[in-house]
Parts: structure tokens; C-alpha cells; sequence
């Protein structure tokens, strides 16, 4: 995946690095979002729209407008289309989608950090239950709509938090030595009829990014395909669905929209996988 030239600088340099510690300290990032939840800045709304050339048709715009920057950032669609076929995993998210094969010593770059599936889910007995298993990794820019559903229907067995980290190595001289970055994650273990248990994940950031989850009231884990999970803030976006093996093979067409960075885009609530058992 493309790495941003600011990530590159914040993560791989030492004056970046320098930088980045002052960045996530709790002070700044609560004024970064309060900023982009005031009300001056959905100033910086217009310039955002033509700079990623986002399309606003079908959005529902409110009739006074954004009241802030994170308002626009987290805009709703009038109408949402999902395949809701039996067997059929749809996609989230809109995006772009890599898919990768979990195998025993397999290692995800998720956001300019590298991790093992135990280190990304903070838990190694259940990231057993996933070898030789599938993993979906949706990216999504910063045109991308922000909003996500769940990708399957089922009983929701588990929920948990990972803070996110910033683990500083002693400054090296003009030298190029990375941070090691822990991003912020959610996650949902799924019990669904046609794809076993599934987990999907959300990935933010350490700076301003926030995840924004709807909560489960305590009798009701019960999810559907397509209804809305969460949403994110500005700065977070990446959703992770580890699926366990032999449960689902890839939909052929998305191959036909790979890219050279092996990235296929996607909308949120098409068919991305089918269950094996059809």
C-alpha cells in the first residue's frame, strides 16, 4: 500500500519522529478535535471537497449547512444499497480492498505498521482460530465516505478496546530509524450462520482519528448485514475482517479492479466474498 509522504516524515525520520511524540501527547489531540469540531472549521470544508474532488450527490446536506469540519467529515448518504443474498459477505466500507492469506508467521502493514495477527488482535489463542484463514483489509482516503455497517449478520460473543501507542526509539543521529506505532482498535467477534466466527475490526489513529461505534444495549447482539456500526472521525480509516478457513472465496469481478498496488475498489454493501458452502 501507498505510504503518504507525511506518514513517511512522521514515522520514518527523526525530526518526524520528534515531531510525532508531541503530536499524541492527550492535550494536543483533544484540541486538534475540538478544533474540527468548532463551528469556524467547516470553513475548511469547501477547500477539503474540491482538493479530493469528493462527490456530494446523494448526501444528505443539512439545511444550514455543515455546523463543522468532523459534521462534513461524517455526512450521512440519503440511500444505502446493500446485497443482502444469503451467503454473500458484503463489503463494509467504501474503499480499497486487500485481501491476504493468514498464514502461521503472516505479518499485516495496516496504517505504516506492521503486526502479527496476535499483536493486532491483543490476543493469541483467538488468532489461532484464524490460520490459514482469510484477512480483508479495506483502506479507506480521504474521499472515502466514513460510515461502515456490519458485514454479516450474527451474535456478537465479544467486543474489546486496544488503545492506541506510541513506542519511541532512542533518536539516532540524521539517521532514518522508524517509531513503532500501535494504532487505536475495535473489535467484534461475530457468530453468523454461513462464515462461522468472524471478526471485524476497526483501525484509527493516534492523532486525531477517533473510532465512533454505535453501542449494543445488553439484550440486543444480535446484528444485521448493512446496519450502520460506527463511523470515523477524521484521521482513522482502515477496517480489518479476519475470516476463518475455508469459509468464503473471493468474488472473481473484484480481481478485474486490482490495481497495481494490489488495491481493489469497493463500495460499502456489495458482495465481496461468498461462503463456501453455496
Amino acid at each position: 500500500m501507498r505510504d503518504s509522504l507525511i506518514l513517511r516524515f512522521l514515522y520514518r525520520t527523526v525530526p518526524g519522529r520528534a515531531l510525532l511524540k508531541i503530536l499524541v501527547q492527550p492535550k494536543v489531540s483533544r484540541a486538534a478535535g475540538f478544533i474540527l469540531s468548532a463551528r469556524v472549521s467547516k470553513r475548511l470544508v469547501p477547500y477539503y471537497i474540491r482538493k479530493h474532488k469528493i462527490d456530494m450527490n446523494g448526501i444528505d446536506i443539512p439545511a444550514g449547512g455543515f455546523s463543522s469540519f468532523n459534521d462534513f467529515f461524517t455526512r450521512k448518504r440519503i440511500m444505502e444499497s446493500f446485497d443482502l443474498t444469503p451467503g454473500h459477505l458484503i463489503s463494509p466500507c467504501d474503499g480499497f480492498l486487500t485481501p491476504v492469506e493468514i498464514g502461521r508467521e503472516a505479518v499485516f502493514s495496516i496504517k505504516n505498521t506492521c503486526y502479527s495477527l496476535g499483536e493486532l488482535l491483543k490476543d493469541d489463542n483467538m488468532a489461532k482460530r484464524f490460520e490459514g484463514g482469510l484477512a480483508l483489509i479495506f483502506r479507506l482516503t480521504p474521499a472515502n465516505y466514513h460510515r461502515y455497517c456490519y458485514a454479516a449478520e450474527g451474535y456478537v460473543i465479544r467486543s474489546r478496546k486496544i488503545p492506541g501507542k506510541l513506542h519511541c526509539v532512542r533518536p539516532v543521529a540524521l539517521g532514518t530509524v522508524p517509531v513503532f506505532v500501535q494504532n487505536s482498535r475495535e473489535y467484534q467477534a461475530v457468530v453468523t450462520d454461513r462464515f462461522r466466527t468472524m471478526v471485524q475490526m476497526e483501525v484509527g489513529a493516534l492523532l486525531v482519528g477517533r473510532i465512533r461505534n454505535h453501542r449494543l444495549s445488553a439484550d440486543a447482539q444480535y446484528v444485521q448485514a448493512g446496519a450502520e456500526k460506527g463511523y470515523f472521525e477524521f484521521g482513522g480509516s482502515t477496517i480489518v475482517l479476519l475470516l476463518q478457513k475455508d469459509t468464503v472465496f473471493l468474488r472473481e469481478a473484484l480481481y478485474q479492479r486490482m490495481d497495481e498496488n494490489g488495491e481493489m475498489p469497493v463500495r460499502m454493501g456489495e458482495c465481496v466474498a461468498q461462503a463456501k458452502d453455496q
